[in-house]
C-alpha cells in the first residue's frame, strides 16, 4: 500500500540545501524572465511593429523550444553498509532526486517508487513526478547490487539512472549513470547550472563523498 512520507525523513542538511537551491533558482529564473520581457518590449516599443513583433515571436521560441539534454556519470562513496545504501536509493528520498523531492509539496512512498507533488503560479499550475525502482539484482551477501530508477513527470519520461553498488575498501561504492529523457529550453538552464553549483554539497549532507563527477549539457535538434 503507498504510505505518506516526506523530505523531513531525509538529514535535515539535505532539506536545508534544496531550500537554498530552490531560492536562487527561482531568483535567476525570475531575473532571465524580467530581462526577456525587457527585451519584447523595447522592440515592440522602438522598433517597428513588424520587426518588434519578430523579434517577441524569436524571444518566446528561443526560451521555450527544447534544445538540450542532460548525461552524465558518477562515482559516490559512503561509510554505510551496502545493504543501507541499497535502502537510500530504493526509498521514497533518493539522494540522485534530493533536489526534487527536498522542495516538493508532498512527497508519497509507494510500492516500487515514489510520488512527488509541486505546485507553482500561485497554485494555478502543479506537476506530478513518480519514480520507479526497477531491474534490482543482488548477490546472496548484499555487498552487491544493481538497479535503475525512472522518474516521469505528468506521465511523461523525465530521465533514467542506472544504479551498481558495490563494496570497496572500507567503504561502499555507488557507481551511477544517467540521462534525461526529455529536452528543455534555455529557460530552464538556470535550473540546471544553480543545481550543479549545490550538487556535491548536497550529496555530502546526505552521507556521500563524491569521488568522481562528469556531467555534460547537450544540444539536441
Amino acid at each position: 500500500m503507498p504510505s505518506s512520507a516526506s523530505a523531513g525523513d531525509a538529514p535535515p542538511e539535505a532539506t536545508a540545501v534544496a531550500r537554498r537551491y530552490h531560492r536562487l533558482e527561482r531568483s535567476i529564473s525570475g531575473a532571465v524572465a524580467l530581462l526577456s520581457v525587457g527585451v519584447v518590449a523595447a522592440a515592440i516599443l522602438f522598433a517597428p511593429l513588424l520587426v518588434g513583433l519578430l523579434v517577441a515571436l524569436a524571444v518566446v521560441v528561443l526560451l521555450r523550444i527544447p534544445l538540450f539534454r542532460t548525461s552524465g556519470t558518477a562515482r559516490l562513496a559512503s561509510t554505510a553498509e551496502p545493504r543501507s545504501v541499497l535502502a537510500d536509493f530504493e526509498s521514497a528520498t533518493p539522494p540522485l532526486l534530493a533536489f526534487q523531492w527536498g522542495v516538493a509539496d508532498s512527497v508519497q512512498s509507494e510500492v516500487d517508487g515514489a510520488v512527488y507533488d509541486f505546485s507553482y503560479l500561485f497554485g494555478l499550475r502543479s506537476v506530478r513526478m513518480e519514480t520507479t525502482v526497477r531491474s534490482v539484482t543482488a548477490s546472496e551477501s548484499d555487498s552487491s547490487a544493481d538497479l535503475e530508477l525512472d522518474v516521469t513527470a505528468d506521465g511523461n519520461p523525465w530521465g533514467t539512472y542506472s544504479v551498481s553498488i558495490h563494496e570497496g575498501a572500507s567503504r561502499t561504492l555507488a557507481d551511477i549513470d544517467w540521462e534525461s529523457s526529455r529536452k528543455f529550453g534555455l529557460r530552464r538552464l538556470p535550473q540546471w547550472f544553480v543545481a550543479e553549483r549545490y550538487r556535491a554539497e548536497m550529496l555530502t549532507a546526505q552521507g556521500y563523498r563524491v569521488l568522481d563527477r562528469d556531467a555534460s549539457l547537450s544540444l539536441s535538434v
